[in-house]
């Protein structure tokens, strides 16, 4: 009986010593997620950092004390008053991207880094605002957000935690500043307005007058070339009838070499005297006494002995 009380009493003790050995070890084995680091302390004082993967701690004597994340975060910055350099009071709010990366100094170089970097933001924008004018704070977001990045950074390095970037969200200026900007844009609207329309109408004076000189140039060009045409044309029809006159006379100088020839030419003259003085009798109130000399035999004896010495003359 006491063989059997001592076994159980043996079989206890190793019962209890298998747990506490493995609750030693699960005390003293520690997972560290990615992106993150957990600071131990031994009796109170800074004792290691630990990354992520597996890591030991010497249980009831070490103990984690902070728990930071390496991830970059997003804090947003509550809005704050503002006066630019023209004292115009502003209300400015933004968003602002951080990240640990000594997790040592974030854990004891402040109490608080996400606190103490918001009321950093805060303080630089009101500083860096009011070196601008109410103009340019609309217009130089870029350079307003670069410029607290870098006095943040400046300044939050004992800290272990560095700024990536700062974007400001709102800038909201007081009611009557927004009447003023509105009436302004409207003035200026209307400016352009008018600016387009006098140009409108300028270029349109312009193409008209363009259009009109060309239509004349036009006109013009035409009407000298209708004249060239017309004088061309006239000449070439006085080239024609010279050169049918000319033909005809050749004609009629050929033909007045034959006896034929000279018989009909003295026949036209005939007709053609007579033709004359009916037409003076006809016309003339001058009555014409008949003249031997200027009897068509006569005419026609006068011309025939002309054309007589023109043929002796030509052969």
């Amino acid at each position: 009986m006491n063989q059997l009380n001592n076994l159980d009493m043996s079989l206890g003790i190793w019962i209890a010593f298998v747990i506490l050995i493995f609750l030693f070890l699960k005390s003293s084995i520690k997972f560290v997620p990615q992106n993150s680091a957990h600071i131990v302390e031994r009796f109170g004082r800074y004792q290691k950092t630990m990354l992520a993967g597996l890591n030991f701690i010497v249980p009831f004597i070490d103990r984690v004390s902070y728990h930071r994340t390496l991830k970059e975060q997003a804090i947003d910055v509550p809005g704050q008053s503002a006066i630019t350099r023209d004292n115009i009071q502003l209300v400015v709010d933004g968003v602002l991207y951080l990240k640990v990366v000594d997790a040592y100094k974030a854990s004891y170089g402040v109490e608080n880094y996400t606190f103490a970097v918001t009321q950093l933001a805060q303080t630089t924008m009101r500083s860096e605002v009011g070196k601008l004018e109410l103009d340019k704070t609309f217009e130089e977001r870029e350079s307003l957000n670069v410029n607290i990045v870098s006095a943040i950074n400046e300044a939050a390095e004992p800290w272990g935690v560095q700024v990536l970037r700062y974007e400001v969200k709102d800038i909201e200026p007081p009611k009557s500043v927004l009447d003023a900007m509105e009436r302004q844009m409207k003035a200026e609207r209307e400016k352009r307005a008018v600016i387009l329309e006098s140009e409108g109408q300028r270029q349109s004076a312009i193409n008209v007058a363009e259009g009109q000189k060309t239509a004349r140039v036009l006109q013009a060009e035409a009407e000298k070339s209708e004249q060239i045409l017309n004088a061309q044309g006239e000449a070439q029809a006085l080239i024609a009838v010279a050169q049918a006159q000319a033909k005809a006379l050749e004609l009629v100088g050929e033909s007045a070499k034959t006896p034929e020839g000279q018989k009909a030419i003295q026949l036209d003259l005939a007709q053609k005297a007579i033709e004359a003085q009916k037409q003076i009798a006809k016309e003339s109130s001058i009555v014409l006494l008949p003249d031997s000399k200027s009897s068509p035999a006569n005419i026609v004896a006068e011309a025939t002995s002309i054309i007589n010495a023109l043929n002796r003359g030509n052969s």
